[in-house]
């Protein structure tokens, strides 16, 4: 994996709300993927992704994800989630994301997290071109 091209890194904001954490006021666990999610979202494009879906049934899922979370997030923490993208192959892209609090000197979770492209057949599809020039402008 180190021998992929990643992308630049890309920076989507989150703000931990109450309703994000269990009754401790600490992020629960499963949230990491939604920020992760939201950041990936971000970087494509909403209106791209629902285009897809609508004129051609592609979609992305979830391959394969490694998630490590080296220290808590809480409620009111302003997040930092940074993203980058590297093409495996023509139907999968790796991502490494990391959620950082403010002012942190080192990453509160980390993740690599490898997507699919699927037709509406839910096979196997090349990455759409939209979605290849899209993120190449980031690499």
């Amino acid at each position: 994996m180190d021998k992929l091209n990643f992308s630049r890194e890309f920076h989507y904001p989150v703000q931990i709300f109450y309703e994000d954490t269990d009754f401790s006021g600490v992020v629960y666990h499963a949230n990491f993927l939604r920020y992760f999610e939201r950041a990936r979202e971000e970087m494509i494009g909403a209106k791209l992704l629902k285009q897809l879906w609508q004129e051609q049934g592609c979609g992305f899922a979830v391959y394969r994800c490694d998630m490590t979370c080296h220290q808590g997030v809480e409620f009111a923490d302003i997040l930092d989630v940074r993203s980058q993208v590297a093409f495996e192959s023509q139907f999968r892209t790796v991502w490494k994301q990391s959620i950082w609090r403010e002012g942190a000197s080192r990453p509160a979770v980390t993740a690599t997290i490898e997507m699919v492209s699927l037709g509406p057949d839910k096979q196997l599809i090349a990455i759409p071109e939209q979605v290849l020039s899209r993120l190449q402008q980031e690499v």
